[in-house]
């Protein structure tokens, strides 16, 4: 089984993948001043062919730290949100095909609080609490995605990978 370390987010290392923005300790262009500001446009996301967003919540326990499966969309960015804890992400380039790139597999530590755009096409899945048993998300996609826009796969036991608790940047 392969193994793999997991990467601080920084926008040079995780730009291929999406983009991401701290909820919890803003930057960038805002309005108004304190007690009340509002800090613009941090992160878009595609709906595709979509009208409407969709808000679900995925609560993730903790497990070993072997990556399984991945899923994909084709139409649609994923954004997600950790509330209440750190979290790793695995993620892997857009692909021709449908199957999972299991040798250009990432995993990114995530910051409570963080919103993370992932682009369509890139392969994720739920990930791993990082540091606590358990993390709420918040997902948002187009509506009924899993149903129309979402392919899962499951990777061989010999591409399975497992995260091991080495921090690189």
């Amino acid at each position: 089984m392969r193994k793999i370390g997991i990467k601080r987010l920084s926008k040079e290392n995780f730009e291929q993948y999406g983009s991401y923005a701290s909820i919890l300790e803003p930057s960038g262009p805002c309005f108004g001043q304190e007690p009340v500001v509002f800090y613009r446009d941090m992160v878009q996301q595609s709906l595709g062919q979509a009208s409407s967003a969709s808000y679900s919540a995925c609560v993730v326990d903790q497990r070993p730290w072997v990556i399984t499966n991945a899923e994909v969309h084709d139409y649609c960015h994923e954004t997600i949100l950790c509330l209440d804890g750190d979290y790793l992400m695995h993620v892997a380039p857009a692909t021709f095909e449908k199957k999972i790139p299991a040798e250009r597999i990432e995993v990114f530590l995530v910051p409570r609080g963080t919103l993370v755009n992932v682009k369509a096409g890139v392969w994720h899945q739920a990930g791993f609490p990082y540091d606590c048993e358990r993390v709420h998300i918040l997902c948002v996609l187009p509506e009924r995605t899993y149903q129309q826009d979402c392919y899962c796969f499951d990777l061989a036991d010999e591409d399975q990978i497992e995260v091991l608790r080495e921090l690189t940047d």
